[in-house]
């Protein structure tokens, strides 16, 4: 694991934030504890943001600011650091993916961002944001894809993609893209080691998570943390008590799906009826 006395604050923007959070704190005769409790937030968490674990934060970066009297500084280096080639609202979510142990997600009406093929990625780009141009939507897809390396690389995560009926009955741009991602699904939950896929299905009426997408990830250093999300916006969570009722729906809904090995002959079933079509 990295150190703080590691990094070079010149790597990047965030190590930069980093070392100047501990010169400043340090120049203040803060503890990483004491900080956090100027700040309303734990030592542990001052703690990540000095070792460039974690992206900063603007509503902390504002509050670092009134306590050492820099002006805007924390919050100028916050802006920089920020730059993602996500969303904005999913940039945390992101970084947090590369550094999960376990990630867990339902998705109500589509296939996960991690096991998304290029044409069902480009499809869904296209019907959520209409008038981008091309280059946008390109960049995208592209940045949808190399997600999807995580799951090929060193300490890799567990993954349990659980997924709703509806996700496999949607058509996503013609039968031809839809054959080709759900035998990508069927395909990483049989081979992929890594790699868990459950089927909700229209049988079992309501659930708890029905009202829209939810991530949860688990770590070996670090509490979990739960992100929501819809069409353009979306929330990191870390809330413990909202965390394990997350959690505590998503045990609901997950044993109420299809096995495994159910849930994958759905889905190649569904396959063969696009390429049938």
């Amino acid at each position: 694991m990295t150190t703080q006395n590691q990094l070079d604050p010149y790597a990047s923007p965030r190590t930069f934030y980093g070392s100047e959070l501990r010169r400043h704190r340090e120049a203040g005769g803060y503890s990483q504890d004491q900080l956090g409790e100027r700040i309303f937030c734990s030592g542990t968490y001052i703690g990540q943001f000095e070792s460039a674990k974690r992206l900063p934060q603007p509503d902390v970066s504002r509050l670092l600011d009134e306590v050492f009297d820099t002006g805007e500084h924390f919050q100028r280096l916050c802006h920089l650091a920020r730059k993602s080639k996500h969303a904005e609202y999913f940039a945390d979510a992101a970084e947090l993916e590369q550094q999960a142990r376990t990630i867990s997600e339902y998705a109500p009406m589509l296939v996960p961002g991690l096991l998304q093929t290029e044409g069902y990625a480009r499809g869904l780009t296209r019907a959520t944001l209409p008038a981008a141009p091309d280059d946008e939507v390109e960049g995208y897809v592209r940045t949808r894809l190399e997600r999807a390396l995580l799951l090929d690389s060193p300490g890799a995560p567990d993954v349990w993609a659980l997924v709703h009926e509806a996700t496999l009955r949607t058509p996503v741009d013609g039968p031809g893209v839809m054959e080709e991602q759900l035998r990508r699904l069927a395909d990483m939950g049989r081979n992929h080691h890594r790699v868990t896929v459950q089927v909700m299905p229209f049988a079992e009426g309501p659930h708890p998570l029905m009202y829209g997408t939810i991530i949860l990830m688990d770590f070996l250093d670090a509490p979990p943390v739960a992100y929501t999300e819809s069409a353009h916006s979306g929330q990191l969570i870390e809330e413990p008590g909202l965390v394990t009722k997350y959690r505590r729906s998503y045990d609901l809904v997950r044993a109420a799906a299809l096995s495994p090995k159910a849930s994958l002959t759905l889905i190649e079933s569904a396959a063969k009826d696009y390429a049938n079509l």
